[in-house]
């Protein structure tokens, strides 16, 4: 049986580019539906190993979370970068944009 931290990362890793998801929508659909926090953790430690999409795991307010203006920064090139609108420095319209996994 996978673990929710594996099902997080094949969550993460399935987001299309130019798509993004929240971090409670991707706990939700790894099966712990109050696991956001975890998701935060999971990105944080285990980008760089399994090579996430990152950038493309935004709020439920449909912001981009990130205070370090560097990676503030870098979210937002990678996102615009595949045809992502970043509005007023950190929104992004989920109606637009949220991946819905469960509608493909």
């Amino acid at each position: 049986m996978e673990t929710f931290t594996e099902r997080a990362i094949d969550i993460i890793k399935h987001i299309p580019a130019g798509k993004v998801m929240t971090y409670s929508q991707i706990a939700k659909f790894a099966g712990s539906p109050r696991g956001a926090r975890q998701v935060v953790r999971i990105l944080h430690t285990m980008s760089k190993k399994h090579k996430l999409p990152w950038h493309r795991v935004i709020n439920s307010k449909g912001e981009i979370g990130i205070q370090d203006e560097e990676a503030l920064a870098t979210q937002i090139h990678f996102l615009q970068s595949e045809g992502v609108d970043v509005i007023n420095g950190k929104e992004i319209k989920l109606e637009k944009y949220q991946y819905h996994p469960d509608e493909q």
